[in-house]
């Protein structure tokens, strides 16, 4: 083997391991932190006596859980499934809205601070409107309000990518006489990967959120935002606790699908 590739094949080597070792490095701060803090909680709760109404210990939610995991997992996945469509939804929309924007000037002008200022509307103002509209049973009234969370985010992180390509670059495109699409397919798109990306992490749990608090104004007696508002209105607090732990398990798990999209569509990222 010449000293070229003996060279070459050494740092391929030394790069895979040093990528192993920054993930390890990034792995152990977040589970020891959340070892931590549920550590902590259990403490606090039998160290003070808190009553079991108020808050109960990780112990005794766990308990509550594996009690009824078939039940709390299935009404968890009705509010997951609503969180996924209107989440594709508002993605695909604020991903047409951010291509729109970018070949148009001035939708750009008029939509892009109207999205700013429409993320500050809060959900809990939303969801009755929706429910209104849609019908507060219906999954359409929350699905629009996990649509309509992510809508605006994606809107205007991809559009911050799309215009992201430097003025070399495109004048680089011109110069070849490449037609708008080429410069878009080639160019910007690939460009706008990373922002959306960044949006669809965001949205993942944004979108879980959405559909449990737009059930708290009203949906089917097996949706996991339902459940939660009955149980803590009679003071079932780890019936409560046990169905929002349902929904940390949900989102992170869109979540993970996510990361692992993006290691997918940008494999040359994976080290970072």
């Amino acid at each position: 083997m010449s000293a070229p590739v003996q060279a070459t094949t050494v740092a391929r080597q030394a790069g895979q391991a040093a990528q192993k070792g920054f993930r390890l490095h990034d792995l152990w701060p977040p589970v020891l932190t959340f070892a931590l803090v549920i550590g902590l909680w259990e403490l606090a709760v039998w160290f003070f006596q808190i009553p079991l109404y108020l808050l109960p210990a990780p112990s005794q939610i766990l308990e509550t859980f594996l009690a009824r995991p078939v039940f709390l997992l299935r009404i968890g996945l009705v509010t997951f499934i609503n969180a996924v469509i209107g989440c594709a939804i508002g993605v695909s929309l604020g991903c047409l809205a951010a291509a729109l924007c970018v070949r148009w000037r001035v939708v750009a002008d008029g939509l892009v601070p109207l999205a700013v200022a429409a993320s500050a509307v809060p959900i809990i103002a939303l969801s009755p409107l929706m429910g209104i509209w849609l019908g507060s049973v219906s999954p359409l009234s929350k699905i629009a309000v996990v649509a309509v969370m992510t809508f605006f985010p994606t809107l205007v992180s991809v559009y911050r990518g799309l215009v992201s390509p430097t003025a070399d670059a495109l004048m680089l495109m011109r110069s070849y006489a490449a037609p708008q699409r080429a410069v878009f397919a080639r160019l910007r798109a690939p460009a706008a990967l990373p922002f959306l990306f960044g949006a669809l992490r965001v949205c993942a749990t944004l979108s879980m959120i959405g559909a449990v608090v737009a059930e708290f104004f009203g949906g089917p007696q097996n949706a996991l935002g339902v459940y939660i508002k009955t149980q803590a209105g009679i003071l079932r607090t780890r019936e409560a606790w046990s169905a929002i732990l349902v929904a940390c398990l949900f989102g992170l798990a869109f979540y993970l699908a996510v990361v692992l999209a993006e290691r997918a569509a940008m494999p040359w990222k994976r080290g970072r």
